[in-house]
């Protein structure tokens, strides 16, 4: 009985092993079959035939003006200003003028009462009278001792001492009729007249107020011509001359004004290491105004026909600058050796020197590295839904890069017309 017993211990011992084991075999040849069947449907699923690109993703080489600029900021101000000021002081009668009106160079802008100086123009009208009546009077006298002088009826210092007295009567002639001028300046002076043409941009005072000497009236601009203030720092002021080309975008104005610099300012900014720059704007329409902020591009180098690319197309991998180009429909890397770096007509480029013909075309936007010799597909603009539909072998050079790099693809997103929607 002991022996049959170990021996149905041992065969049941045996039949559980052998199960244990046909487990671990099946387990096994599971996991060996599940990357077979998930590599060999990923690339039906994943890998495109050709990469699509819209038309602003491409861009054609070609030669054009290409500036390397300095960024200048600052507000603009009018080169011709003047602040008008009372020249006496007195009660404002009139003020002729307000703010945004043109004038004329000696327009007439304020009065101020006339009276008090029409007193002193009038008492040092009759003072001058006064003193000219005592010269009449001292030059007879000098006259009449000439002769009794020369006749020997008086003595030499009797006739002097009637020179005297002429002599002093001219003097207070000649002070007398200053006075008067005086008197009628600072009459003249009530009339407060314009020194420049331009628009008025400051009122100061209104009528019935008193003003003092050199009290501040009316500001006049002139608008005609502009000067923009620009800080440049001191290790670019050297590539700074006067004479050069600047592009000023004024805020609110949809073309650029062109200008150029007239002035260096020899020394630094208190407080800062800038170095003021001006720069003159002509305004013959009018549409700039005194304040307004501007970005201005100074030039330092011009090309006028240069090969150019976008600042964007360029790539550079281990010191080696390249572009992909498209040709016959195929995606190809091209070196290139670069030049000038500055701004074209479309924004920020840099010169190709060689490597690139004039007509190529190539990718505008930095994706990445892709790969050569891809097949490349330039769907029409606005109709990128509508290709990628007809073509589902053709994928984003997003999906590209994915394949290439042996990422899982991602999935669209779902089209909300047939999703169920809620209640």
């Amino acid at each position: 009985m002991t022996l049959s017993f170990l021996k149905r211990r041992w065969l049941r011992w045996t039949l559980l092993a052998l199960v244990l084991l046909i487990a671990a075999a099946m387990l096994l040849k599971k996991r060996n079959a599940a990357p077979t069947s998930a590599s060999a449907s990923a690339p039906a699923a994943v890998a495109p035939t050709a990469m699509e690109f819209l038309p602003g993703d491409l861009y054609v080489v070609k030669s054009g003006e290409l500036r390397q600029v300095l960024p200048l900021s600052g507000a603009l101000r009018a080169l011709n200003q003047a602040s008008v000021k009372a020249r006496v002081a007195g009660e404002v009668q009139q003020v002729l003028v307000r703010e945004g009106e043109a004038v004329r160079e000696g327009q007439v802008l304020a009065r101020i009462d006339t009276a008090d100086y029409q007193a002193k123009v009038d008492q040092a009208r009759g003072s001058l009278v006064a003193s000219q009546g005592q010269l009449d009077i001292a030059t007879q006298t000098r006259n009449n001792n000439q002769v009794l002088l020369d006749k020997g009826f008086i003595s030499r210092n009797a006739f002097d001492t009637a020179a005297s007295q002429f002599d002093i009567a001219r003097a207070n002639v000649d002070s007398a009729r200053g006075a008067l001028d005086v008197a009628r300046k600072a009459l003249s002076d009530t009339v407060v007249r314009s020194p420049i043409a331009g628009l008025v941009s400051a009122r100061n005072v209104q009528p019935g107020e008193k003003v003092a000497v050199d009290g501040k009236l009316i500001d006049i601009v002139d608008l005609s011509q502009m000067e923009l203030e620009a800080p440049v720092p001191t290790n670019d002021i050297l590539k700074v001359q006067g004479g050069q080309e600047v592009q000023v975008a004024v805020e609110g104005l949809p073309q650029k004004v062109p200008g150029r610099v007239v002035r260096i300012n020899p020394a630094t900014q208190s407080g800062s290491r800038s170095i003021m720059v001006y720069v003159r704007v002509d305004n013959p329409q009018g549409l700039l105004r005194a304040g307004m902020f501007a970005d201005a591009s100074l030039t330092l180098e011009k090309k006028e026909r240069a090969l150019s690319v976008p600042a964007t197309a360029i790539q550079t991998e281990n010191g080696n600058v390249y572009v992909y180009a498209i040709e016959h429909g195929v995606l190809a890397r091209r070196p290139v050796v670069t030049g000038l770096q500055g701004r074209a007509d479309d924004g920020n480029a840099v010169e190709i020197v060689s490597g690139l013909a004039e007509g190529a075309q190539i990718v505008k936007a930095n994706l990445g590295i892709m790969r050569d010799g891809t097949s490349v597909r330039v769907l029409p603009q606005g109709g990128a839904a509508a290709a990628s539909g007809a073509a589902p072998a053709a994928a984003s050079p997003q999906a590209m890069q994915a394949a290439q790099a042996g990422l899982p693809p991602v999935a669209p997103p779902a089209n909300p017309s047939t999703q169920p929607q809620g209640r």
